[in-house]
């Protein structure tokens, strides 16, 4: 078993399934502190890096597309900080992070594991209910329906309209674009059957706007993605709900073998024949012991999980 602990997050690896758990500062944000723990299967993984830094570095998990909701509900357009794929390493850190990746891209390739796009989701979403507020609006989610209420800076014709209610089994899909620059951002829930509309956010009655504050991108992109866990896939529209799939569950996801480059990164894995390999990781474990980096703990873990993969 592979762990990281740092001021901005826990890492855990058992082989099978990497769990996150977001930390308790101040500085880390809602988002994360909201989703709160997530337990990503291997099998939902494409790579994983660590990025030295000045002060420490970052660890980043890709995973495959399609795999989680909330990557596919904001496209990508979560800032650093707001991303549970990612963590900020401290400076007495970096070796176990280093560590920490290896394991996992050894795992990756032992396992055989795709780095193409998935078909169905692999990771649940977030829990229900949810709220959320935007610039001129709040919308709220149960899991079957979504309701969508108007304060005083909404357009007189959204006030006019009311509120509104939407089934899930309405939607065909939810878009979410944060601000970049002057320009706002905004959650809008598309209806089946309706023409692509091309108002503006601020006049469209399925539309709230968004100003870009921490809070606000936190639970509208959780909402969402809440929304989105609960529509087909993206890659199956013509199938039920999407769900979380069991790793038994789906054999085939491990027919084919990632490419070298979306497994490595900069030199070859070791391989579980090698027995060089063993020798040379024995001895990295060991300099970071020596060295304090791994505590008596985590260096007898890293042994023993290093063992069983070479056994």
């Amino acid at each position: 078993m592979a762990e990281l602990l740092t001021h901005d997050g826990t890492w855990t690896f058992d082989d099978e399934v990497i769990r996150i758990v977001p930390g308790r500062d101040r500085g880390v944000h809602k988002l994360r502190q909201t989703l709160g723990e997530v337990a990503v299967p291997l099998h939902a993984v494409a790579g994983i890096a660590y990025e030295p830094g000045r002060k420490g570095g970052r660890l980043r998990l890709r995973l495959r597309e399609g795999a989680d909701p909330l990557l596919y509900a904001t496209g990508g357009g979560l800032p650093d900080a707001a991303d549970p794929y990612q963590v900020a390493v401290d400076p007495d850190r970096t070796g176990v992070a280093e560590y920490f990746a290896d394991e996992v891209r050894n795992a990756l390739l032992l396992n055989q594991v795709p780095t193409g796009p998935t078909d169905s989701y692999l990771l649940p979403g977030p829990k229900v209910p949810l709220s959320a507020s935007g610039g001129d609006g709040a919308a709220t989610f149960d899991g079957e329906r979504v309701a969508i209420s108007w304060n005083w800076m909404a357009e007189e014709g959204k006030k006019s309209a009311g509120a509104r209610e939407l089934a899930l089994a309405d939607l065909a899909g939810v878009e979410w674009r944060p601000n970049v620059g002057l320009e706002n951002g905004h959650l809008r829930f598309r209806v089946k059957g309706a023409q692509a509309t091309t108002q503006p956010p601020k006049h469209d009655p399925n539309s709230i706007v968004l100003w870009g504050m921490k809070k606000e991108i936190g639970q509208t992109a959780l909402l969402a993605a809440a929304v989105a866990a609960r529509l087909p896939h993206p890659a199956d529209p013509g199938g039920g709900q999407a769900a979380a799939v069991q790793h038994d569950q789906r054999p085939e996801l491990l027919a084919k073998r990632p490419e070298p480059q979306d497994a490595v990164a900069g030199r070859a894995p070791d391989r579980s024949d090698d027995p060089d390999a063993l020798l040379r990781r024995l001895r990295e474990l060991g300099e970071l012991k020596r060295d304090g980096i791994l505590t008596d703990e985590e260096f007898t873990a890293a042994k023993s999980a290093l063992l069983r993969r070479f056994g």
